[in-house]
């Protein structure tokens, strides 16, 4: 018997009791993963390391892809801020993301969050994240003031820290967009919807137990336990439902599928109006939430979480019905998309923030990232 739902709908009902939810374009095999869904980094990406080498030799210079958006650190390859990035809309794009404020963590961390919410006209609930981060790592969930102090208490002295308003929409998707310099259009190459695992209970499995018996998270032990430590025992009541993971994140344990059926032309000109409205932006996911698949098709009724730059992925590729040659085709055709509009905005008189430039940042946001309490 399976006890394992997905919350991507309001009404936190199995996927497969969303009507309109997009599917792969083809059957979905009867592996709960993918055979490289959770290869060791290194395994999976030493081709598309070799492929941004051979790419960097062909156009001269290996940080060619920071110069796809150039206002943003690096591109937004690594160590990019996010508050900064979003700091960039105007009043159109600005009408879509959903209202935030930052915060240096020092001394009476509560009181100086609670009065720079109060000045957005915001309050708890709040979603605590680190300025500088990637992949969910310390995004915490605090609904309460209590859960505001711990968060801010979690992290590392002198850390900013983004505090933004919880949005209510229950599913939550990324849109990878791209749009060359001298196209007057941009396009949506990828849309991915991010479902959050939740246990459904029985009244007598514990948690420990009901992981255990799930063909997908019997396998993913390593990634659930860790955050779910203090709740290993508990057994829930039948019906009662326990959300596994808070970011949609697929290396925390979000589960991914692709939405590109749902890509619709209204949905393009829509984030298109969107992202036009940031200067210089031309290549990154846009990661949001919304109400239902039918509104986001039509464009409506979303709110931005965060704009990631060069350095995200098209993550419908770890649909677990992906083969590993389409994957590895998606990534070369976004890491080349970045290139050659990188080396346009060169052309432009833009200049890429260099190689060992780079290094010495990725090696900063590595160190920060290791300095972060775990995530939701």
């Amino acid at each position: 018997m399976t006890h394992l739902s997905t919350s991507s709908s309001l009404d936190a009902v199995p996927t497969s009791a969303m009507p309109t939810a997009a599917e792969p374009t083809r059957r979905k095999s009867g592996s709960p993963l993918s055979s490289f869904e959770f290869w060791p980094g290194w395994a999976f990406y030493t081709p598309v390391v070799i492929y941004w080498i051979l790419q960097g030799i062909r156009y001269g210079d290996f940080s060619t892809p920071t110069a796809a958006n150039p206002r943003i650190e690096t591109g937004g390859l690594c160590c990019e801020s996010k508050s900064s990035i979003l700091d960039m809309a105007g009043s159109v794009a600005s009408r879509w993301i959903a209202p935030y404020t930052t915060i240096l963590t020092g001394t009476d961390d509560t009181h100086r969050a609670l009065d720079a919410l109060a000045e957005k006209g915001l309050s708890v609930p709040v979603v605590v994240k680190p300025d500088i981060g990637c992949n969910g790592t310390g995004v915490k969930l605090a609904r309460t003031k209590a859960d505001l102090t711990a968060a801010l208490a979690a992290f590392p002295r002198g850390i900013k820290l983004v505090l933004q308003r919880l949005i209510s929409y229950r599913h939550e998707a990324g849109l990878f967009y791209i749009r060359h310099p001298d196209s007057p259009r941009g396009e949506i190459s990828s849309l991915t919807y991010k479902d959050i695992p939740m246990l459904v209970g029985d009244g007598r499995s514990s948690v420990l137990d009901l992981l255990k018996q799930d063909p997908r998270t019997s396998l993913l032990l390593h990634i659930y336990t860790p955050r779910l430590q203090s709740r290993l025992n508990e057994v829930l009541p039948r019906g009662k439902t326990l959300d596994l993971v808070f970011a949609g994140n697929h290396c925390k344990g979000a589960i991914f599928r692709n939405g590109a059926a749902d890509i619709t032309p209204t949905l393009v000109n829509r984030l298109d109006e969107i992202m036009q409205d940031i200067p210089d932006f031309h290549f990154g996911r846009v990661d949001v939430k919304f109400e239902s698949v039918e509104a986001l098709r039509q464009g409506e009724k979303f709110e931005i979480i965060e704009i990631n730059g060069v350095g995200s992925e098209a993550t419908h590729i770890w649909d677990s019905s992906t083969t590993l040659r389409e994957a590895y085709a998606a990534q070369f055709h976004h890491y080349g998309e970045t290139f050659r509009i990188g080396a346009k905005k060169k052309k432009e008189g833009w200049k890429s923030s260099g190689l060992w430039h780079g290094v010495r940042l990725w090696r900063r946001q590595k160190r920060l990232l290791a300095s972060y309490p775990m995530n939701d």
